[in-house]
């Protein structure tokens, strides 16, 4: 296991120089982005959640002068399309569309690069294709196996005791000790006035015990469009289904038997990052990681949960794709 000593910041904010939709079966057709250097060593970013969807912070993780930057929006995620869509979703889904996307990309090989749920895609495609692989650098990890979720359904509120209290507020009496049940009834709904509130809700739960030092919601948020407002609650909505789906289906992985696997990427150069006080994905599962992995460098941030955009957790990352840049100019 490995300490940090200086403390990275994020690249400067950076603009794709390529857009686009790509269509993975008769339903689905997956949205992605290109920045950087279009001649550079490619690495592609996996987002989190289950159905978090991209954003243009995860570009600044990299070196735009030495990478080619792909972020991809899962399916039914951010600008994927149908947006929020369960149908045809599942992870073995997920990784076809990855290999979909590099061979659309004509791409030989690239890093790999996922955080939290991020993670979990990262290695189950890994599994899949370990010749495609060229590095792993892996945040907060998640095997989805039983007493991940348990902790993230309910054992978390030993530590976020209001957060919990207040998921399961919003709920009637008689529906409070099945709090998944619950929301999914709700969350899936098509009757928006119970569907927004729900998924709101829902979401805020995770972003509550996402840091070390929880961020207070501004007092007097921005004013947005009605237009604005209803695409805000409709990605909202997306998200919540999205994970909702997974969670009640274990994520379709086996995390266990996953584990068993991770000889096979022995010769994959690897970085596990994980934050000491990890409330969503604690750091039980990265240290066991590691163990099956022994060639992994794990880097434990003391000071730091679960969010990425912590100052240790960036830092770790951002070196992390340091060290990867300065090892490909010396060979």
């Amino acid at each position: 296991m490995m300490t940090q000593n200086k403390l990275e910041t994020l690249y400067p904010e950076i603009e794709p120089f390529d857009k686009n939709w790509l269509k993975v079966d008769d339903l689905h057709t997956i949205y992605y982005e290109q920045s950087g250097n279009p001649e550079g060593v490619p690495v592609i970013f996996l987002h989190g959640g289950p159905g978090s969807g991209c954003n243009s912070t995860q570009r600044r993780f990299f070196d735009p002068a030495h990478y080619r930057i792909i972020l991809m929006d899962q399916r039914g995620c951010g600008l994927s399309k149908p947006q929020g869509e369960t149908v045809k979703n599942m992870t073995e889904d997920l990784v076809s569309d990855i290999i979909a996307l590099k061979k659309d990309l004509s791409i030989s090989k690239w890093h790999v690069f996922g955080g939290s749920w991020g993670s979990t895609l990262a290695l189950a495609y890994a599994l899949k294709a370990p010749q495609d692989v060229l590095s792993l650098t892996l945040r907060g990890i998640f095997l989805s196996r039983p007493k991940e979720l348990t902790w993230f359904l309910g054992d978390v509120q030993a530590f976020f005791p209001e957060a919990w209290q207040s998921l399961v507020d919003f709920l009637p009496e008689n529906e409070r000790k099945s709090v998944l049940a619950g929301y999914a009834k709700r969350i899936f709904t098509k009757n928006f006035e119970v569907c927004v509130p729900a998924a709101l809700k829902w979401n805020a739960f995770e972003n509550a015990i996402m840091r070390l030092n929880p961020v207070k919601p501004d007092a007097a948020p921005s004013k947005q469009s009605p237009a604005d407002m209803f695409n805000q609650q409709q990605i909202e909505v997306a998200r919540a289904r999205i994970q909702i789906h997974y969670i009640q289906r274990q994520c379709f992985i086996d995390g266990s038997a996953m584990l068993a696997e991770m000889h096979v990427l022995k010769d994959i150069p690897t970085t596990i990052v994980q934050g000491r006080y990890d409330m969503v994905c604690p750091p039980q599962t990265a240290w066991a990681l590691a163990q099956t992995m022994p060639h992994a460098n794990l880097i434990m941030v003391n000071d730091a949960g679960h969010s990425a955009m912590e100052p240790g957790i960036t830092s770790a990352l951002v070196n992390a794709t340091n060290q990867l840049r300065s090892a490909a100019k010396l060979k």
